[in-house]
Protein backbone atom coordinates (compact mmCIF):
# COMPACT_ATOMS: atom_id res chain seq x y z
CA UNK A 1 0.00 0.00 0.00
CA UNK A 2 0.94 3.83 -0.74
CA UNK A 3 -0.03 6.66 1.08
CA UNK A 4 -1.43 9.56 -0.85
CA UNK A 5 1.75 11.45 0.57
CA UNK A 6 4.01 9.48 -0.93
CA UNK A 7 2.64 9.26 -4.25
CA UNK A 8 3.13 13.01 -4.24
CA UNK A 9 6.63 12.86 -2.70
CA UNK A 10 7.71 10.83 -5.48
CA UNK A 11 6.01 13.04 -8.21
CA UNK A 12 7.94 16.16 -6.40
CA UNK A 13 11.16 14.06 -6.69
CA UNK A 14 10.72 13.67 -10.09
CA UNK A 15 9.01 17.25 -11.00
CA UNK A 16 10.36 19.62 -8.42
CA UNK A 17 8.13 22.66 -8.89
CA UNK A 18 4.77 19.98 -9.42
CA UNK A 19 1.92 21.49 -7.40
CA UNK A 20 0.31 17.80 -6.62
CA UNK A 21 -3.10 16.67 -5.70
CA UNK A 22 -3.75 13.20 -5.17
CA UNK A 23 -7.01 11.16 -4.65
CA UNK A 24 -6.85 7.91 -3.25
CA UNK A 25 -10.31 6.51 -5.54
CA UNK A 26 -11.03 3.62 -3.16
CA UNK A 27 -9.83 3.79 0.14
CA UNK A 28 -7.03 1.00 -0.17
CA UNK A 29 -3.76 2.52 -1.49
CA UNK A 30 -3.95 1.37 -4.48
CA UNK A 31 -6.11 3.20 -6.75
CA UNK A 32 -5.28 7.10 -7.23
CA UNK A 33 -6.24 10.07 -9.32
CA UNK A 34 -3.21 12.42 -9.45
CA UNK A 35 -3.52 16.02 -10.81
CA UNK A 36 -0.36 17.78 -11.39
CA UNK A 37 0.87 21.19 -12.58
CA UNK A 38 4.05 22.21 -13.56
CA UNK A 39 6.36 24.25 -16.08
CA UNK A 40 7.78 21.04 -17.36
CA UNK A 41 5.11 20.56 -19.20
CA UNK A 42 4.91 23.44 -21.56
CA UNK A 43 6.35 22.63 -25.02
CA UNK A 44 4.85 18.67 -24.49
CA UNK A 45 2.29 16.74 -25.55
CA UNK A 46 -0.30 14.99 -23.24
CA UNK A 47 1.71 11.55 -23.77
CA UNK A 48 4.48 12.92 -22.88
CA UNK A 49 3.26 14.61 -19.61
CA UNK A 50 2.05 11.81 -18.99
CA UNK A 51 4.93 9.83 -18.80
CA UNK A 52 6.60 12.43 -16.74
CA UNK A 53 4.32 11.67 -13.92
CA UNK A 54 4.28 8.05 -14.90
CA UNK A 55 7.94 7.56 -14.53
CA UNK A 56 8.04 8.97 -11.13
CA UNK A 57 6.05 6.76 -10.18
CA UNK A 58 7.69 4.11 -12.07
CA UNK A 59 8.83 1.81 -8.98
CA UNK A 60 5.41 1.77 -7.48
CA UNK A 61 3.40 0.95 -10.20
CA UNK A 62 6.09 -1.83 -11.42
CA UNK A 63 5.83 -3.93 -7.77
CA UNK A 64 1.90 -3.00 -8.26
CA UNK A 65 2.02 -0.58 -5.18
CA UNK A 66 -0.41 1.23 -7.39
CA UNK A 67 -2.66 -1.06 -9.41
CA UNK A 68 -4.49 2.03 -11.28
CA UNK A 69 -3.64 5.51 -12.45
CA UNK A 70 -5.30 8.31 -13.47
CA UNK A 71 -3.64 10.93 -14.68
CA UNK A 72 -4.56 15.00 -15.47
CA UNK A 73 -1.66 16.96 -16.33
CA UNK A 74 -1.58 20.97 -16.68
CA UNK A 75 1.00 23.63 -17.31
CA UNK A 76 0.29 26.88 -14.85
CA UNK A 77 -1.43 28.55 -17.41
CA UNK A 78 -3.58 25.64 -18.14
CA UNK A 79 -3.91 25.35 -14.76
CA UNK A 80 -4.97 28.76 -14.18
CA UNK A 81 -7.50 28.83 -17.25
CA UNK A 82 -9.67 25.87 -15.49
CA UNK A 83 -9.29 27.51 -11.97
CA UNK A 84 -10.66 31.24 -13.48
CA UNK A 85 -12.97 29.21 -15.53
Amino acid sequence: MVTTQQVETMIKAQIPDAQVQVQDLTGGGDHYQVTVVSSQFANKGLVQQHQLVYGALQQAMSTEAIHALAIKTYTPEAWQSTVTS
